[in-house]
């Protein structure tokens, strides 16, 4: 799938001003790692739009968002052509999304003393669940939590704070960065499993069919071809781990 295969009225379509604006989310972790020569980030998320741009033919500009909220709520601005961002049903309605083509663990930290032994203890009555409100864990357990109370933070390290001081039941998260939390709250505990995985897609304004199809097909050659793997390898990134295949 090399540029000049390209059909132009994708490339037009897709990136109509000549070159493809990739909007990034610089918060996590795991996709962003650390900062290039030129000041753009680097990382996995990154790596995957250069990867678009090359086989779409046109030049890169990265769109930097320090919020993923920030970032989907700017697809219906006009402000970028991709998105690389954490699926999810409420962006989905100025969003399309290719399928996950990569995928983190996310689950709850619980306090030392925690009678909660299990992800399912964590939805019931009387508890109280710290997370970040915009983050695609927050969105999910905003549709999906039936009885327990989310407390929405604006950050991650607020989600935190919130936990700690206000004496909450959990704190929901990403599995990598809960480990960093724990090592600072002594006798917490991670709960073992997941009650969801964050699905990092590729998405662009809906209103763009043809590149949404187009971009649906690269994901999944990026993952079929071992591109989301080596990238995974070349920033030794841990607690990330290739997405599975489409089911066509």
């Amino acid at each position: 799938m090399t540029a000049h295969k390209v059909d132009p009225a994708i490339r037009a379509e897709l990136a109509p001003t000549g070159t493809l604006r990739a909007a990034i989310y610089t918060g996590n972790f795991l996709l962003v790692n650390a900062q290039g020569a030129s000041g753009d980030p680097t990382g996995v998320s990154p790596d995957v739009a250069a990867e678009i741009a090359r086989r779409l033919g046109t030049p890169l500009k990265l769109v930097l968002y320090p919020d993923p909220g920030l970032l989907g709520d700017a697809a219906a601005a006009g402000e970028w052509d991709i998105g690389n961002i954490g699926a999810e049903p409420q962006r989905a309605q100025t969003i399309a999304f290719s399928n996950a083509y990569c995928e983190i663990a996310s689950t709850y930290l619980v306090p030392a003393g925690s009678k909660i032994q299990t992800i399912e203890e964590v939805d019931r009555a009387n508890i109280r669940i710290a997370s970040k409100g915009l983050a695609a864990y927050g969105l999910w357990l905003e549709n999906n939590l039936r009885h327990a109370e989310l407390v929405r933070t604006p950050t991650v390290d607020a989600s935190f704070d919130a936990f700690v001081e206000q004496e909450l039941d959990a704190l929901a998260g990403i599995r990598p960065r809960l480990l960093l939390d724990l090592a600072r709250l002594p006798g917490a505990r991670i709960l073992e499993g997941q009650f969801s995985a964050v699905q990092q897609s590729v998405g662009t304004p809906r209103d763009r069919q043809a590149s949404a199809a187009w971009i649906a097909e690269v994901v999944e050659d990026l993952k079929a071809s071992g591109f989301v793997s080596d990238a995974i390898a070349k920033h030794k990134v841990s607690g990330l781990s290739v997405a599975p295949m489409a089911e066509l």
